[in-house]
């Protein structure tokens, strides 16, 4: 058979970015070849976490009612009740924000969520207009990329760079000449950003609030990396919400990625479409991150294990992965956004002779798995040869990977750089 695809099929058939790094991630653990795996954003096997989470596996498997909820029943369409109660609990005791379990709903996932809300904002609108979310600020995201159902659904700003010292440098949001029409439908940044580690300051957020409310649109903030938890940020600053935030947070990053548990805090007008998109979709989120973290949420240890074993295991091991790149890359000219959390460190090669995508295969070809940095630039147009110099980093494997790695990077960008 020769099945005849929908435009909704041949558009999710194409290759994108994400599959390219799902498909690198799956070929890295299934053994059938070694590979050096700095590319993809699975989180690193903390063991004190990995301890915490089996701790409470344990105690879910022993309670016959627990195991159920975990297991046996579906869930509300906005995910397990008592978990978004506990979320809702945690945050207001933690910031003052008013919120109710009926400001929280569940999905499977963070790019689930973002799929769900690009698509009710953005697109072909009733009166035949097109409007579009706004990236103030790129690099973004790879896996935001191909989320539209309709083309065209996605417009992004270059940033201004600033040079610093000791070969860093650091992206900044270009409000000069940032113009939010009637054609944007929402704003959206990552923060700490993925793929740079860069964490936007409270200023910069706050302006992005002010044109967002202005334009009485939303601003998406997707705190995938950031505080509350994990909280991998490096530096202080506080995740702000407003009945205008759509506030996207993540179990994944703590250590729990195959539970597939996204957080979405957001006007209750908001949770109700999503809400509604779930149960034709899916029926129900999964329930068992939420069950596995229930108690986490409730007494608040989340936090303190966020604070105290994930982030100063994320930083140590960024400042590693800095000293190794300052041994392996001298002379060639790199530079490398200042790392302010997540766990990813984002190299500019400038005048590299070759494109990221070629350095990328070439890597591959020699065991080494990174992210070609051109995939992270969704909605910006025009050409621009920066997006084809950079490279993601992941530096959460274990130690010997990720040095060996950086290793066979600086061999190859120091032979297309010689020849």
């Amino acid at each position: 058979m020769s099945p005849r695809f929908s435009q909704f099929g041949e558009r999710f058939r194409r290759p994108t970015g994400a599959l390219e790094l799902m498909s690198d991630l799956g070929a890295a653990t299934s053994g059938e070849r070694t590979y050096l795996l700095l590319g993809g954003g699975n989180p690193a096997r903390i063991p004190e976490m990995e301890q915490v989470f089996r701790r409470e596996m344990a105690r879910i498997v022993k309670n016959p009612d627990e195991f159920a909820r975990l297991a046996g029943y579906y869930s509300a369409p906005g995910g397990d009740l008592r978990f978004r109660t506990a979320v809702a609990d945690l945050l207001r005791r933690t910031y003052g924000w008013n919120l109710s379990a009926a400001n929280v709903v569940l999905t499977a996932g963070s790019q689930s969520a973002f799929f769900m809300l690009f698509n009710m904002l953005a697109g072909p609108t009733a009166e035949g207009r097109q409007r579009r979310i706004l990236f103030p600020l790129t690099p973004e995201y790879i896996g935001y990329g191909d989320l539209g159902v309709a083309d065209d659904l996605f417009v992004a700003r270059r940033p201004l760079i600033q040079e610093l010292p000791d070969q860093f440098f650091k992206y900044g949001i270009d409000f000069a000449s940032l113009a939010v029409d009637d054609s944007i439908a929402a704003i959206c940044v990552s923060r700490p950003t993925n793929p740079t580690g860069n964490v936007l300051t409270q200023t910069e957020l706050g302006h992005l609030d002010e044109l967002a409310r202005q334009a009485d649109i939303p601003l998406i903030l997707d705190c995938a990396y950031g505080p509350p938890f994990p909280d991998i940020q490096f530096v202080g600053a506080t995740p702000p919400w407003n009945e205008n935030t759509i506030l996207c947070l993540s179990l994944s990053k703590l250590g729990l990625p195959a539970v597939r548990t996204g957080i979405v805090i957001a006007a209750e007008e908001i949770v109700t479409a999503i809400t509604a998109m779930q149960s034709v979709t899916s029926l129900a989120p999964p329930s068992v991150g939420a069950v596995l973290a229930h108690s986490l949420i409730a007494d608040g240890s989340i936090l303190q294990y966020s604070r105290e074993i994930v982030r100063p295991y994320y930083e140590s091991r960024a400042r590693q992965a800095i000293e190794w790149i300052n041994e392996f890359f001298a002379g060639l000219g790199v530079r490398i956004h200042e790392p302010e959390g997540a766990f990813f460190l984002w190299l500019w090669f400038p005048g590299l002779p070759i494109t990221s995508a070629e350095l990328y295969r070439r890597l591959k070809d020699r065991g080494v798995l990174v992210l070609s940095g051109h995939y992270f630039f969704p909605g910006l147009e025009g050409e621009w040869r920066h997006r084809d110099e950079c490279l993601r980093i992941n530096y959460s494997q274990p130690a010997e990977v990720v040095r060996e790695g950086l290793r066979h990077i600086a061999r190859e960008v120091r032979r297309a750089t010689e020849t």
